[in-house]
């Protein structure tokens, strides 16, 4: 055991990107890691299992490609991160995992016996490959594919059938494990469905670039430590302030959530004892 000082720690995104095939997730997960790295491309590495795909847009820059044949399970995935992050990639772009899913659920109806006993044969498996993203000390973009269905929408006064995005393919919790996740729709117009950062949240759609990856490595390269978030909670006056600083670090203020309750009581006391006394907080001269 080893005390050491505290110091800032600078979060390391994980996000997802979720559409239908053609919606552009392997272009905007280039620019968002062009973003992410300041333009320097060299240090992305693509991790795919779409048949050589994210070879289509290598005009981008010299970024870099690990082609991940079959089988596509956890351990695989989780092999091919360990030999980017040993080559010093500061991003990885995952495209796609929902090929992941699909081999655990191939994987899932080979197994003999109770269905429902066997979830938890796989559980550990799918496990391990979501902590080496989540625990890894490196930006993440992930891709997932949704399943695609078909609407007849009116245009220029005819119906035409026009595709759009359902679910993705993958677990039902998996957005969960995400800081962002950005849904982009055939047109590759993306919307925030999940945002911790609350850079994108609320907004309306918008066209992924270099700039959005940007603004997200400025989110966080401003992360603060769990030391820095308390004393900001101490020196905060008012309740406004403290909303604010509720709302800007979203991801650490939910783990000092007690702190923030304690300060707001703190805050509504005082208000109150000015209210009652009329002159201030101190008791009224006699």
């Amino acid at each position: 055991m080893q005390l050491k000082k505290s110091e800032r720690s600078k979060a390391k995104i994980k996000m997802a990107l979720q559409g239908p095939s053609g919606s552009g997730k392997t272009m905007s997960a280039i620019l968002l890691a062009q973003g992410l790295t300041n333009g320097d491309l060299s240090k992305v590495a693509i991790i795919d299992s779409e048949a050589g795909s994210s070879n289509l847009y290598s005009h981008l820059g010299g970024y870099n490609v690990l082609s991940l044949d079959n089988p596509h399970s956890p351990d695989r995935y989780v092999e091919a991160i360990n030999v980017c992050i040993k080559a010093g990639m500061e991003v990885i772009i995952l495209d796609s995992i929902s090929h992941c899913w699909d081999y655990l659920l191939d994987y899932h109806s080979s197994l003999q016996g109770n269905s429902f006993v066997n979830w938890a044969k796989i559980k550990p498996m799918e496990k391990k490959f979501v902590d080496k993203i989540l625990q890894s000390d490196i930006h993440f973009i992930a891709t997932m594919r949704v399943k695609q269905d078909y609407v007849i929408n009116e245009k220029n006064g005819k119906m035409v059938p026009e595709k759009v995005g359902l679910k993705a393919i993958q677990r039902d919790e998996i957005s969960y494990e995400f800081t962002v996740v950005f849904d982009i729709d055939s047109k590759h117009f993306a919307s925030a469905s999940k945002d911790r950062t609350l850079l994108f949240e609320g907004k309306p759609q918008f066209l992924i670039n270099t700039h959005t990856g940007k603004k997200i490595l400025d989110w966080c390269n401003s992360t603060i430590t769990k030391s820095e978030m308390q004393q900001k909670i101490i020196e905060c006056m008012t309740i406004q302030e403290l909303t604010q600083l509720y709302q800007n670090n979203l991801d650490i203020a939910k783990s000092l959530e007690q702190e923030f309750v304690s300060k707001k009581n703190l805050l509504n006391n005082l208000l109150t004892n000015i209210s009652s006394n009329g002159n201030g907080i101190y008791p009224k001269a006699s």
